[in-house]
């Protein structure tokens, strides 16, 4: 399940044949912010919400985020790291996900509004950043594909950027843009600092697809544009076939994360 101002959306994984059998989503129109009363009504009328899971996954992306090593963590100062690099609004609560690998936590804020309802109606779900399917996902296909790996994954208004190498992560940074030229613009900075070249592969996850005009322009300039398609031990219902699944990229993979 993901929650989140830009909107409402689930997936159910069938455990017993490991398929995807559904996805459901409640996006809102002309970029307004969803609603704790909108999604809360979502949830209400939705049989399948109501019905007993062996266990409820919840993401919440957020563009504001940073790493910290785990050596160097403290939960009793995740509001000192958070302050360190970013601003947290009133409405906002500061909160904290383990990941595996990279040893280290991924240290977050999220609407007030959000954690309040989901502690309502899924009382003992942990919230986790969006953050940690990502570069679970990412560091999965590093592990075959030699060289350097650059992951693009776009929400409605901020992007990630991460550059996995050998199976390690070197780089992981969020960009809020508002024109397809800031993303191209952050983009070919950080692909020259890192020394990523031309031929090299780029994947795309999130709000882009291969026909839109992100996707026209950067192939002026990049040779190998491709989607991050989710991969682990399961499978996807025929009622997928039609479905970019590089869009909901979160959603799918966060069944791989140990959480």
């Amino acid at each position: 399940m993901q929650i989140s101002p830009a909107g409402f959306a689930y997936s159910i994984l069938d455990t017993i044949r490991n398929r995807y059998v559904l996805l459901r989503l409640r996006e809102t129109d002309d970029n307004k912010a969803m609603t704790a009363e909108k999604v809360e009504e979502t949830i209400i009328s939705d049989s399948f919400l109501t019905a007993p899971f062996k266990k409820i996954n919840l993401i919440l992306p957020s563009q504001k985020s940073t790493l910290v090593p785990s050596p160097l963590f403290d939960p009793l100062k995740k509001e000192e790291y958070f302050s360190l690099n970013l601003v947290k609004d009133e409405n906002e609560i500061v909160i904290y996900n383990k990941i595996a690998d990279p040893d280290a936590f991924v240290i977050f804020s999220a609407p007030e509004w959000v954690l309040k309802l989901a502690g309502r109606h899924f009382p003992s779900v942990k919230p986790c950043h969006h953050a940690t399917a990502l570069i679970d996902q990412a560091l999965h296909l590093n592990k075959d594909e030699p060289g350097k790996l650059v992951q693009v994954h776009l929400e409605r208004d901020y992007f990630n950027l991460l550059i996995l190498e050998h199976g390690s992560l070197k780089f992981y940074n969020t960009f809020v843009y508002k024109h397809i030229s800031d993303i191209m613009y952050y983009l070919f900075n950080v692909c020259k600092t890192m020394g990523i070249k031309r031929e090299e592969n780029i994947w795309f996850s999130g709000f882009t697809s291969g026909h839109d005009e992100l996707s026209s322009q950067l192939r002026e300039y990049l040779q190998n544009i491709k989607f991050m398609i989710p991969s682990g031990n399961f499978s996807f219902s025929y009622v997928f076939n039609d479905l970019e699944l590089h869009r909901y990229l979160n959603l799918f993979s966060i069944t791989r994360c140990e959480l």
